[in-house]
């Protein structure tokens, strides 16, 4: 272990304790000498931390050196009150071989691995049961240290029962492990460490192994089972801390070393692997050290409001680009996928060295045929020497897919050390890139295969390109993942739609992916359609450049090729279009085709953006989202099939009407058209005729009832949403308004369709979700929704002046590390009969009632909106024309458009909460 440079700096043991001498030989310990020693103690606490903390953030000392330094500093405050406490305190003149006392370090200050703000083990250890006198200096000097501000844990055992429980419970036995004698009788502590050895941990290995793993699985599922997390857990989260010391407890239970650099010369690990542990753990604690001064407690969520801050503290700079946050969290991911390597190295070692079933999983019961050169090993597949035939490296996987066998670790750790034979002559190979293509198009769960291909470092050495997207993240709230890690995500999404899994939540394309004429062009598509992430420029168009060189290369045809160009330029297309305009405008649909221009492409591209949209997070994709897909699909294929014109508007007018009037055969016919004269001409092409029909008759409720104000909810489970029809008097701002009460109720609106009726009343839709993205359904919620509506509505409350008192008093979100440009385009090519504007900026309370509100104030009508919220960035799209019902199209308005909306995304800094409205 690497000496501490200067240790009186931090502490001077020596000077300590003469000082706390001087103080209680002046006068003799008593309790009114007590607060001069705390004094004196926490005089010395401070400033060895603060040189600690100097050390580290001024002359780059690393995570481990201040763990090291924080270890001593604790062990000499330690000594010095064991020592003070039993020369003045409790003073034992003759003390029997029953009051020896031994204090030891466990836990991670056992290994003098102490992170600034964590808690100091101690074990206070006894020759027999406890005398009262050991009581009284064990409480002394607890309580010494509780005033110091320290975190301590402790047990005071016998010899007798650390062995009995170390044998019972596994933390107590992992925390014993690491017994590191501190002060007191040493005979005592090392019969203690011989009896642990020679009772507990001599043939105790397989069991403890089991348990080990066993536990970190648990843990693992617990924290969120990826290396690869929005906020990664920098102690307890896969690929953590709590993963490297797994390791090292393990191969301390089997080997008895106490360093991993020992794990060399008994052909555990190369210098190599111990290297890679090194910078690991340094990497780690590193981190974690930042965290706990940033946050001035144990914090150990690496959340991505410090993440920009430990970026910069630890020399990451921003490029031309990739931001410096990203470079650092791509380290973090890397050095995540490094544990996860070296784990993988000692289990293959565990199995060569100890050959008990224990280690493996349950063996098969008939041996399964395998391809020459590989072996099935207690149910795992092993490879033979593959350096004269370097593709035996993607057949492992493949054989390994279809016989549906895990890859022995030993497998796996020789392929991870032998990356450098895929060269260009292996990528360039006809066989590997078709067994490449197995792998990839399986029905047999292409996803494992292709995260094992990518765990080994196969898939970047393969395909350079998907190399340089691994471990990339994107700096925001919406991708959950790293690049690489949702791209086969997608592919397993892709892979769970074909083989009827998803059926229910995805009924449209579950059905048409076996209409599909290359499904080859489809997984090759979903496997590129991010590869240029990160590289700057549109990822968009420099990826379906790449896929017209990549996709020759794994077989594809001229055709498929073609199409997977298409596809990855245009795979954002459909959600666009669907989620920021509208698809009961006939031209967005036009427009659409135009693009698409084929059925087949249009079904392999409604299946990507499915794949590509779930494969995002667990909470991206919903049934409204679903919903909007399914209708812009089905109008699009109507429009290639049957040749819908978009310019036969006024034919579909009269046909909705003509439904109408069939449905109303019960009113009398005068009342019916009384009715459809009040409608607009494009309401008629907004609803479906059963929507229409109701319409009809509530409206005929509310007259008939006289009511001022008229809500009805319907709940669409299957889209998630919540429908609210409002049916009351119109006005400018009554938009504005009813978005403002939702916000206040917690409501987010996803869409709305606005209709002012030639009665001047308006029959407003909105559909509408909760946080969570479900429909909004709680029946209080909805309850207090509807009182705010007509409070809002009838002047008792004021939603702008609520919204910014609720503003003022939230604090800072924490999204605010993230930079949202705000963004106002105004468009009028987009629809033939109305501007749409489309607004950006960061999400927060009342977001949308602010921007209704702006534009209420420029005096332009709202026929519909759409808003999508993706993590801290908000999209409201508006269809809007003047107050003659025509586009606006002068320059000047546009302008005062621009910079009106401008002004209010940006309103008051933006420091409210995520809520959407």
């Amino acid at each position: 272990m690497t000496r501490i440079p200067k240790p009186r700096d931090i502490i001077d043991r020596k000077a300590l304790a003469g000082k706390l001498s001087g103080l209680a030989e002046r006068s003799g310990y008593s309790s009114s000498v007590q607060p001069k020693v705390l004094e004196v103690l926490k005089t010395a606490l401070s400033g060895g931390m603060s040189e600690t903390r100097r050390r580290f953030e001024e002359e780059g000392a690393t995570g481990s050196e201040v763990a090291r330094a924080n270890a001593f500093l604790i062990d000499q405050l330690v000594r010095v009150i064991y020592d003070f406490t039993l020369e003045y305190v409790y003073p034992l003149a003759n003390p029997t071989t029953g009051e020896r006392l031994s204090v030891a370090a466990t836990g991670g200050y056992g290994r003098s691995e102490l992170a600034p703000f964590s808690d100091i083990d101690l074990l206070f250890l006894l020759p027999y049961k406890q005398t009262p006198h050991i009581e009284q200096v064990v409480e002394f000097m607890l309580y010494l240290l509780w005033d110091l501000g320290l975190k301590v844990g402790h047990a005071t055992r016998s010899v007798k029962e650390n062995i009995r429980l170390a044998g019972q419970d596994l933390t107590i036995r992992t925390s014993l492990l690491e017994a590191r004698w501190l002060w007191g009788n040493t005979e005592l502590f090392n019969e203690f460490k011989q009896r642990f050895s020679s009772t507990i941990v001599a043939g105790g290995g397989p069991d403890f192994v089991d348990d080990k793993l066993a536990e970190r699985n648990a843990r693992h599922e617990r924290m969120g089972d990826s290396r690869y997390v929005l906020e990664p857990n920098v102690k307890e989260g896969k690929g953590g801390l709590r993963d490297l010391q797994t390791l090292f407890w393990i191969a301390k239970f089997l080997y008895r070393v106490d360093d991993v650099d020992e794990l060399v010369a008994r052909g555990v690990l190369t210098s190599g692997d111990v290297k890679r542990f090194d910078k690991a753990q340094d990497f780690l604690l590193t981190v974690r050290c930042h965290l706990h001064y940033l946050s001035g407690r144990a914090e150990e969520r690496l959340g991505f409001d410090i993440q920009e801050v430990i970026a910069g503290r630890m020399g990451y700079k921003d490029g031309g680009v990739a931001r410096g946050v990203e470079l650092f969290m791509k380290d973090y991911f890397l050095i995540a996928k490094d544990v996860g390597d070296l784990t993988r190295i000692l289990c293959a070692v565990l199995e060569e060295t100890h050959k008990k079933r224990r280690f493996r999983l349950p063996s098969i019961a008939r041996p399964k045929p395998v391809a020459a050169g590989f072996k099935v090993d207690g149910g795992r597949l092993k490879l033979e020497d593959f350096s004269d035939d370097p593709v035996k490296i993607i057949r492992l996987f493949h054989e390994a897919q279809k016989l549906g066998l895990d890859i022995h670790p030993q497998a796996f750790r020789e392929v991870s050390q032998r990356l450098d034979l895929i060269d260009d002559g292996f990528r360039a190979d006809e066989t590997a890139n078709r067994l490449f293509m197995e792998i990839l198009t399986s029905g047999k769960d292409p996803e494992k295969t292709l995260a094992r291909l990518n765990e080994a470092g196969v898939m970047g050495r393969f395909i350079p390109d998907f190399g340089r997207v691994v471990a990339q993240m994107q700096y925001d709230m919406y991708h959950i993942y790293t690049v690489d890690e949702h791209t086969i995500r997608a592919i397993g999404v892709l892979n769970a739609i074909e083989q009827g899994r998803l059926k229910d939540e995805l009924p449209v394309a579950s059905a048409i992916i076996g209409q599909l004429q290359s499904r080859d062009a489809l997984y090759v598509a979903a496997l590129l359609h991010d590869i240029a992430k990160g590289r700057g420029g549109n990822h968009s168009e420099i990826g379906a450049e790449i896929a017209t060189t990549l996709a020759p290369r794994l077989g594809l045809s001229d055709w498929e090729t073609e199409t997977v160009s298409w596809l990855v330029l245009h795979h954002l297309l459909m959600s666009r279009t669907a989620f920021k305009r509208d698809s009961d405008d006939p031209k967005t649909v036009h427009d659409f085709v135009k693009i698409v221009q084929s059925p087949e492409r249009l079904r392999m591209l409604v299946i990507l953006t499915v794949a590509d949209i779930r494969a995002v997070g667990p909470r991206v994709w919903n049934g409204w989202k679903g919903g909007l897909l399914r209708e812009l699909y089905y109008r699009a294929l109507d429009e290639m099939t049957a040749g819908v014109d978009p310019g036969s508007r006024e034919a579909r007018v009269e046909e909705a009407k003509n439904a109408m009037r069939d449905r109303l055969k019960d009113w009398p016919p005068r009342d019916v058209e009384k009715h459809i004269e009040r409608g607009p001409q494009g309401y008629w092409l907004l609803f479906d005729a059963g929507t229409l029909a109701h319409h009809a008759y509530l409206a005929r409720k509310a007259e008939q009832e006289e009511l001022a104000l008229h809500i009805e909810t319907r709940v669409d489970d299957f889209r998630d949403v919540t429908e609210i029809v409002i049916y009351t008097a119109d006005d400018p701002g009554l938009f504005s308004r009813i978005a403002g009460a939702m916000a206040l109720s917690g409501a987010s609106i996803v869409d709305a369709k606005i209709v002012t009726l030639a009665n001047g009343m308006a029959l407003d839709t909105f559909s509408i979700q909760d946080s969570a993205g479900g429909a909004f359904s709680n029946k209080r919620q909805l309850k207090k929704l509807w009182r705010n509506i007509e409070e809002s509505l009838s002047g008792h409350i004021h939603p702008a002046r609520v919204l910014e008192a609720r503003r003022q008093k939230a604090p800072p979100s924490r999204t605010h590390v993230f930079k949202v440009p705000p963004l106002v385009l105004v468009d009028n090519k987009a629809s033939a009969n109305h501007t749409v504007i489309e607004v950006n900026g960061r999400d927060r309370l009342g977001f949308l009632h602010d921007v209704t509100a702006a534009l209420k104030s420029l005096g332009l009508q709202i026929y519909s909106a759409h808003i999508s919220t993706y993590g801290e960035r908000v999209v409201d799209v508006f269809y809007i024309k003047n107050i003659f019902g025509l586009k606006v199209t002068d320059e000047e308005k546009i302008k005062e458009i621009h910079d009106r909306l401008l002004s209010a995304v940006t309103l008051e800094g933006q420091n409210g909460g995520s809520v959407a409205a």
